[in-house]
């Protein structure tokens, strides 16, 4: 073999190690590659299922606190004014312990209307009307008295009104225009959606009592 054969063979060996060398360079460039940009995949599809957790969280959360803990409901009418004004958007809390006279609460009657009244007496009491004023357990109550006189309003809510337990007694604010315990007789404690807490309306956010 000559030199310049030599040469060549020399020359095309070193040729094919620099095209491997290439080669196998590309391939773990192109791999490393590869592996990033599945990593980024893995960390997008990773951060969606978590943010579509928490999605469904808020959501399931926000069900069961609307459900089952605190509701809304819109006053209609007069009844309640001072304290509450037609239109007022009132919050209530549906998990209540115990109603107590004072108690601002939404109800629904058997007819099907719903309505926002206070809580005269509980069961057990006994509501008397005198003199335009009410009485409870044979006492005067300066609360229920400081708004409206209060008149009976039909024959079958019969005074002395003893109030069954389980039962409340309800009144509007504004008895002049009110339809309460004095029309449809005492409320049953299912009957009541729960107490008001806060109220929103064009005389600003407060809260009732």
């Amino acid at each position: 073999m000559d030199s310049n054969s030599a040469e060549r063979i020399g020359s095309a060996a070193m040729i094919n190690n620099q095209t491997a060398s290439f080669a196998a360079g590309s391939s773990r460039t192109g791999g490393a590659g590869n592996k990033r940009i599945l990593e980024r995949y893995n960390a997008l599809k990773l951060g969606w299922l978590h943010d579509s957790i928490h999605f469904i969280l808020l959501v399931l959360s926000l069900f069961l606190l609307f459900r089952y803990v605190i509701g809304f409901a819109v006053v209609g009418g007069d009844s309640m004014s001072p304290t509450l004004l037609d239109g007022n958007l009132v919050m209530y809390l549906r998990i209540v312990p115990e109603y107590r006279p004072g108690d601002i609460i939404s109800m629904r009657i058997p007819a099907g209307d719903y309505y926002v009244k206070r809580v005269a007496a509980v069961g057990g009491d006994v509501v008397e009307l005198a003199d335009g004023k009410v009485l409870v357990n044979g006492r005067e109550s300066e609360m229920l008295n400081q708004y409206d006189q209060t008149f009976p309003e039909t024959a079958t809510v019969i005074y002395p009104y003893l109030v069954q337990e389980g039962n409340v007694f309800v009144l509007g604010d504004h008895r002049t225009v009110s339809k309460d315990s004095r029309a449809f007789g005492e409320v049953r404690l299912r009957q009541i959606q729960g107490k008001i807490l806060l109220s929103i309306g064009r005389d600003g956010i407060h809260r009732p009592v």
